[in-house]
């Protein structure tokens, strides 16, 4: 097969949640000698990214969204091991979390694998995440970039209070913060005052590298 066709079985498998399927292919793909990231890239992100739309649209329902993450972490649990990890010349830590209120770690999962690959050091806080957590995680590791994500519109005044804590702690200009998630959008971020907005795991990494200065 070609690369767009195995790209079509990967973002169907993951948006239709087909766990047990989705690593053989993603194997095979392998073996075709095809790049892993670009299995991440135009696979699993854009079938991550229907189920997504699907769940705003009220088409899918939690349930599902766990599924279809099942059949995400299998693929890459095989893709994984073949990343070509770029090491960056200095080393820049990442704190990432889903906001307090919110379980659903999809989207965290992914941008946190794309941070990896990059060769970013990330300090994941896991789900649920309360908001001095991420402040307090920050100082504690040393890292230069907050990361948050949420798919609730009823969390996403979590995503102010921890930049108004870091205002509070005279920390705001110590630490860049990037948010992300479904209800999210730019407007939101300027409101609260982020420095980015991203809509998935690919800019997410662009916008790290643009706030660190990083080729």
């Amino acid at each position: 097969m070609t690369r767009e066709e195995y790209y079509k079985i990967l973002d169907d498998y993951v948006y239709e949640y087909e766990d047990e399927k989705i690593a053989k292919v993603a194997q095979d793909y392998l073996d075709e000698g095809y790049d892993a990231l670009d299995a991440i890239v135009n696979g699993l992100v854009p079938g991550m990214k229907r189920a997504g739309d699907a769940f705003q649209e009220e088409e899918y329902f939690v349930t599902d969204l766990l599924l279809c993450s099942d059949a995400m972490n299998n693929a890459l649990d095989v893709l994984r091991p073949h990343l070509e990890k770029n090491e960056l010349e200095h080393n820049h830590t990442i704190v990432i979390g889903v906001v307090e209120g919110d379980t659903h770690d999809i989207g965290k999962n992914l941008v946190k694998t794309m941070f990896q690959t990059q060769g970013f050091e990330v300090i994941d806080l896991g789900r649920d995440v309360e908001v001095n957590k991420f402040v307090d995680a920050a100082e504690e590791h040393g890292a230069e970039i907050i990361c948050m994500s949420t798919l609730m519109t009823t969390t996403m005044r979590n995503m102010r209070r921890v930049v108004e804590i870091l205002e509070e702690k005279g920390l705001r200009d110590k630490y860049k913060v990037m948010i992300g998630g479904g209800p999210i959008s730019q407007s939101f971020a300027d409101k609260i005052g982020a420095d980015k907005y991203t809509i998935d795991a690919i800019e997410a990494v662009k916008a790290a590298k643009e706030l660190l200065n990083i080729n």
